[in-house]
């Protein structure tokens, strides 16, 4: 005992001589030798707050999922990794347009010519297909393509843990989330349907009605799924024993995919279709198996040819419904994203015992146009803009006259949606109109005053 006394007596000196030391060599070192002897209390990278100051920006049509990637920017994450946080966010929050049953498509960029892309904008496509040979079913389901495309995009421009993003879904799932005035709208179209299937009535529905806005949304299914997918990884999703237990649960909801069709479900990368929009900028669009034709592409065109005109769409007929996000960081590496469950809800059932909304396949409704559209300076390697565009048949001209007139924007502060696009599309917005990285005072983030999502970022 009295050996361990002198041990810590003599500690107590050693502290007491640092602390003499510090006074004789100045603030700083205070600092340092504080931080070693009593620990720090500043945020390391991948916690909330390590990211001071401009941190960019995420708009997207749910607040929820809008905060979640913006959390992620503050942590030192950067813009694909906050587009993960986003889509898997929305697979808890907003499964009436997005769920691990569907899909979609982004464009992403990175602007150093050492990236991934060389400077460009690519796209990272993982539509929901429909099955190689659909099965036996009455409400045909699309192959599930969301974990895998998501995965693509982060193993392509990511840098924090995919693990941590799931991670932070599926506390949400588990724990619930509070319904936000986005899903009550969408439960309120369908909820007579939704309600006939007894995996979606449990979840959905409390005392015999749709849960409304601020009602709280629990999934403990769809916890013990991203669960699985955290600790297993995503190949288990597609070619394990989890890809048997989905497909397993597809036929007993009436969707009927196999686990060969999961196994051949793989996401890709596609150069996006350019089009010259002035001062040395390029908008790109999702490419034409997304946007069917590059409608997006087309109407951005007819804008720039004749200025103050707004073109009708020109697509007839409604098309079933689909979300919007981007995500912008300090670095100005962007991405923005369309995602989509084939329809209102998918299919409307849950496979039993995942928690999974089951996407309707294309062979058995039309697929929407999904509308993404970025720009940037080559020759300056920046960022410049970027919107998404929904609204059924409107997402194509939505998303073009968005980017347009963030391109036409040289206010201070900028003003990256003054007028509404045109019905029935929705819109998402982000723009710097001196460009990113240099001038981060440049930037502003909107979303459709129409809808009930959020624009949320960072100075």
């Amino acid at each position: 005992m009295a050996n361990g006394v002198a041990r810590r007596r003599k500690r107590a000196n050693q502290i007491c001589a640092g602390l003499l030391a510090i006074t004789l060599t100045g603030c700083a070192t205070v600092n340092s030798v504080s931080d070693s002897v009593l620990g720090t209390s500043k945020p390391v990278v991948g916690t909330p707050g390590f990211v001071s100051g401009f941190l960019g920006g995420v708009v997207a049509d749910e607040p929820r999922a809008a905060l979640a990637g913006r959390e992620v920017l503050s942590t030192g994450g950067n813009a694909a990794d906050a587009a993960v946080a986003v889509a898997l966010t929305l697979s808890v929050t907003y499964p009436s347009r997005a769920s691990l049953g569907g899909g979609g498509a982004c464009l992403a960029y990175d602007p150093k010519r050492t990236g991934p892309n060389r400077g460009v904008p690519e796209a990272v496509l993982f539509l929901p297909p429909a099955p190689a040979h659909q099965g036996p079913g009455d409400r045909p389901a699309a192959v599930p393509m969301m974990a895998r495309g998501l995965f693509a995009l982060h193993a392509r421009y990511g840098k924090l843990p995919f693990e941590q993003f799931l991670a932070s879904a599926e506390q949400l799932s588990r724990f619930g989330v509070t319904v936000s005035r986005a899903l009550a709208r969408d439960l309120a179209v369908v909820a007579s349907p939704l309600s006939a299937d007894p995996s979606a009535h449990a979840v959905f529905f409390q005392n015999g009605a749709p849960l409304g806005e601020g009602g709280t949304l629990v999934q403990p299914d769809l916890a013990a799924t991203l669960s699985q997918l955290r600790t297993s990884g995503v190949g288990d999703f597609y070619q394990g024993a989890s890809s048997r237990k989905i497909a397993d649960a597809s036929v007993v909801a009436g969707g009927s995919f196999s686990p060969e069709d999961l196994r051949a479900a793989l996401a890709r990368l596609a150069p996006g279709v350019a089009v010259p929009a002035g001062r040395g900028d390029t908008a790109v669009f999702l490419p034409a198996d997304a946007d069917r034709g590059s409608v997006a592409a087309q109407a951005f065109q007819a804008l720039r040819e004749h200025p103050g005109a707004t073109p009708a769409s020109s697509v007839a007929g409604p098309l079933p419904a689909s979300t919007t996000f981007a995500t912008l960081d300090r670095d100005g590496d962007a991405v923005v994203c369309a995602l989509t469950m084939n329809n209102l809800f998918g299919t409307g059932r849950i496979a039993p015992g995942t928690g999974i909304v089951l996407a309707a396949s294309p062979a058995a409704v039309p697929p929407p146009l999904l509308s993404a559209a970025m720009a940037y300076n080559g020759n300056l390697r920046a960022f410049r803009a970027e919107a998404g565009g929904s609204g059924q048949e409107g997402a194509p001209l939505a998303a073009a006259y968005a980017l347009d007139q963030a391109l036409a924007d040289r206010s201070n502060p900028p003003r990256p949606m003054p007028n509404p696009v045109p019905e029935p599309g929705r819109a998402n917005v982000i723009e710097c109109n001196r460009y990113l990285p240099e001038a981060t005072g440049s930037c502003g983030w909107a979303t459709d005053p129409r809808s009930a999502g959020l624009a949320v970022g960072s100075y």
